[in-house]
């Protein structure tokens, strides 16, 4: 099986099984943005939940709606956060610097594929770069995060 065909696969199982998918309650310190891709019709409604104090991300879920891509994308975006960030959570600095590395490999055509060691499951998603229309699908999750750290 080539590296293409098993990020294909990573694709389709995180959007036929998606991690996150629901949004959780409102307690505590959170942040809820909606975005939606006017182009192709994507949305994805994103919560975050904070620590106390504001510097630690406990928790990301989703709701939403498009494309294999989108969908596949906000799963890997869950999933990555809980596993790299456990009970503890993720420092609000490096989820911003996830966000950041993923929007550069993503823009780049291809020329900067994603880390799996950094980005795990969502480095199946440096293919995409390729595909400029493409790139708002899977970015929408991440722009929605980006927006809920600004507001929180």
């Amino acid at each position: 099986m080539s590296l293409e065909s098993l990020y294909q696969e990573l694709i389709l199982e995180h959007s036929k099984r998606p991690h996150g998918k629901g949004l959780g309650e409102e307690v505590g310190r959170t942040a809820t943005s909606h975005q939606r891709n006017p182009i192709c019709g994507d949305e994805v409604t994103l919560r975050l939940r904070l620590s106390d104090d504001g510097e630690t991300v406990r928790e990301v879920t989703w709701e939403g709606s498009g494309c294999s891509i989108s969908q596949a994308s906000a799963s890997m975006l869950a999933a990555l956060i809980e596993e790299d960030g456990g009970e503890e959570g993720l420092p609000r600095e490096q989820v911003t610097n996830l966000i950041e590395g993923f929007r550069e490999a993503l823009r780049s055509r291809g020329s900067i594929p994603l880390d799996e060691e950094t980005f795990a499951d969502a480095a199946a998603l440096s293919g995409v770069s390729k595909f400029s229309a493409r790139v708002k699908c899977a970015m929408l999750a991440w722009v929605a995060l980006e927006d809920d750290l600004a507001r929180a």
